[in-house]
């Protein structure tokens, strides 16, 4: 008696074709396909237990359903997901970071700061998703323009150290007209510190003894942002 040969529910290629998400992202267009099905196209193969969709759905899952937490995890993080192997998790890794490279590309018309939300849109190519503090600042012409956004320092979870001079020099060497200070809280914590209120004042201080104005400094976090200016204390 011959043996029935049943298709494994399991693999996508055993699914309508519409229901793929090679095939429906041809067909559909990318917008059609959601987070997970988007990650299971980068993933390719799932296990002998899980088509790759239900495994991209598991990761999503442990990342709360949420893109911006995804692009936090590690290799090792990805790795703790059985058929995720190195290769993949780099795959997948790739694929955000030129998610986050392309809303970094500068175009040719310079942009100008007008407000504390378009500083928040400069920034958000620098410091969403990261795990550490960090300290910028943007150097602004004198039609408030963005010159250059520069890296001050890196520090840990909880802070990062700030050398005023270097600041200013940038400046100077830049030649800009004025500066914004930008760092950004892991936590999510909007509220400023008592050291952060500290540093504001003394770099608003030596930006006045200089002739360098300090605009504002702007508290950076993945969900929003605290502005001293907007709160009256620049």
């Amino acid at each position: 008696m011959s043996k029935i040969a049943y298709e494994n529910p399991l693999k996508i290629l055993s699914w309508s074709e519409e229901d793929r998400p090679r095939e429906k992202f041809m067909f559909k267009g990318r917008t059609a396909l959601s987070d997970a099905e988007l990650l299971a196209i980068l993933i390719g193969s799932g296990t002998p237990n899980r088509s790759a969709v239900d495994l991209a759905k598991l990761i999503m899952q442990s990342c709360k359903d949420n893109i911006n937490e995804l692009a936090k995890v590690t290799v090792n993080d990805l790795k703790k997901h059985p058929g995720i192997g190195e290769a993949k998790a780099v795959t997948i890794l790739a694929a955000l970071e030129l998610g986050r490279r392309r809303n970094d590309l500068i175009g040719t018309q310079k942009r100008k700061i007008t407000n504390s939300k378009t500083v928040y849109e400069e920034m958000k190519p620098y410091l969403l998703d990261k795990p550490h503090e960090e300290f910028w600042i943007i150097l602004l012409n004198r039609a408030n323009q963005v010159m250059r956004s520069v890296q001050i320092s890196v520090g840990g979870v909880s802070g990062t150290a700030v050398d005023i001079k270097v600041i200013f020099k940038l400046a100077v060497d830049n030649l800009a007209s004025s500066v914004i200070l930008v760092h950004n809280h892991p936590s999510g914590q909007l509220s400023p510190s008592a050291a952060d209120c500290t540093l504001t004042r003394q770099i608003k201080e030596a930006g006045r003894l200089l002739d360098m104005p300090v605009l504002d400094h702007m508290i950076f976090t993945d969900n929003g942002y605290y502005s001293f200016k907007d709160e009256g204390e620049m």
